[in-house]
C-alpha cells in the first residue's frame, strides 16, 4: 500500500485498525443490503449496486464511525461527557453511541437542520443546541463549549477512529459484491470517502473510488484538483446539507489526495431528481447527500469504462417537507437516460 503524506500515523497505514473497527461496530450496526436494481441499470446503462445505508440504525452510515470512536474512549474521557457538531447524522450516531456507554452527550447543530434529525438526536438522549447557519458555524460553537467544559470532542470526520468506522461500509460492499469495479461515494468533510479509500485501496487497488460533491459545496473537489476547473465557488446552500462542509479535514484530505481516482460534482437539480428517482422507482426515501452519489451515476459523471458500480447511499434522514422543493427543482433538468 502506498505511503501517505505527512500528518498521518507513521507516514503509512496499518490495516489492523480496519478489522478491529469491523469487529467492534458489528454488534451495534446493521449489515445493510447491497442490492441491484433492474430499473436503475436500465437508466444508467450499467450494473449498479446500491449499498443501502439509509436503512442503517439512526438512518445513516455515521453511526459506524461514531460507535468505533466512542467504544475506544477511556472511562476518564467518558466521565467528562461527549460533545460534537453535526448537520444531523453524526449527531444521531454520537447520541446513540453515548447512550450505549451511558455517557451524557451534547450536540451543536445548525439552525436549519431538518427537524427529523433534531428530534431523532434528542430521542437518543442527547442535549441539542441549535447554533449557526451551517455546519462550520456549529462546529466553532461546539469547540468553544468543549474548551469551556472539558468535554470529550467527537469529530465528525477528521479522526482516524471515525474514518476506520466508516470504512466498514466499503468492507461489507467488497464482501457482498466482489464484482464491483467502481465505488461512488458522497463527500462533505471526507470521512466516508477516506474510509472507503483505506478499505478499498489496501485490498483491491484495482477498484476505482470516485468522490461526489454538490457543485454548491465543492471544497474537497477544489482542493483535490488544485483549481476551480469550472466549478462554482462555495455557495453555502444545498439540498444535500449532510455534505455541506466548507473546510474538509486535514487527515481526510491527506488520504483523499493519496488515493482517490477522481472527484466530480453534481448540480442541485440532479440531486433533487435523484431523490425523486429513488422514491418513485426504488420506493425508498434518501437524503440529499446519498442522492448526490446516485445522481453522479444517473447523469453519467462516472467513467464510461465502469461497468459494475457500487453506490454508497449514505443516509435516509430527509425532511419530507422539502419534497415539493425537490419536485420544483427536478423539473428543470430531466433525468439522463
Amino acid at each position: 500500500m502506498r505511503k501517505l503524506g505527512d500528518g498521518f500515523v507513521g507516514n503509512s497505514y496499518d490495516t489492523v485498525g480496519l478489522y478491529l473497527a469491523s469487529e467492534k461496530v458489528a454488534e451495534f450496526v446493521h449489515r445493510t443490503p447491497c442490492k441491484m436494481s433492474t430499473t436503475f441499470n436500465e437508466f444508467s446503462g450499467k450494473k449498479v449496486f446500491l449499498k443501502m445505508e439509509n436503512l442503517q440504525k439512526t438512518g445513516s452510515f455515521k453511526i459506524r464511525g461514531a460507535m468505533n470512536k466512542v467504544l475506544q474512549l477511556s472511562e476518564a474521557e467518558c466521565e467528562k461527557g461527549l460533545i460534537a457538531a453535526s448537520a444531523g447524522n453524526h449527531a444521531q450516531g454520537v447520541a446513540y453511541a453515548g447512550k450505549a456507554r451511558n455517557v451524557p452527550v451534547t450536540i451543536f447543530m445548525p439552525t436549519g437542520t431538518p427537524e427529523a434529525k433534531v428530534n431523532a438526536t434528542r430521542g437518543y438522549g442527547a442535549t441539542v443546541k441549535l447554533v449557526g447557519q451551517n455546519f462550520d458555524e456549529a462546529y466553532v460553537a461546539a469547540r468553544e463549549e468543549q474548551l469551556r467544559t472539558g468535554a470529550t470532542f467527537i469529530h465528525p470526520f477528521d479522526d482516524l477512529a471515525v474514518i476506520e468506522g466508516q470504512a466498514t461500509v466499503a468492507m461489507e460492499m467488497l464482501q457482498q459484491r466482489p464484482e464491483i469495479d467502481t465505488i461512488v461515494v458522497p463527500a462533505g468533510g471526507g470521512g466516508l470517502l477516506a474510509g472507503t479509500l483505506l478499505a478499498v485501496k489496501s485490498t483491491r487497488p484495482d477498484i476505482r473510488v470516485i468522490g461526489v460533491q454538490s457543485i454548491n459545496a465543492p471544497a474537497i473537489t477544489i482542493a483535490y484538483k488544485g483549481k476551480n476547473d469550472g466549478i462554482l465557488t462555495f455557495q453555502g446552500k444545498t439540498i444535500a446539507e449532510g455534505i455541506n462542509v466548507k473546510v474538509p479535514g486535514k487527515l481526510t484530505m491527506n488520504i483523499i489526495h493519496s488515493f482517490v481516482d477522481d472527484m466530480v460534482t453534481v448540480t442541485e437539480q440532479e440531486i433533487a431528481s435523484a431523490i425523486l428517482f429513488m422514491l418513485e422507482r426504488e420506493k425508498t426515501l434518501i437524503e440529499g447527500a446519498g442522492a448526490a452519489a446516485v445522481a453522479a451515476v444517473l447523469n453519467h459523471h462516472t467513467p464510461s469504462s465502469a461497468q459494475n458500480i457500487g453506490i454508497i447511499v449514505s443516509g435516509g434522514n430527509f425532511d419530507i417537507g422539502k419534497l415539493a422543493e425537490c419536485q420544483q427543482m427536478s423539473l428543470k433538468v430531466p433525468l439522463a437516460k
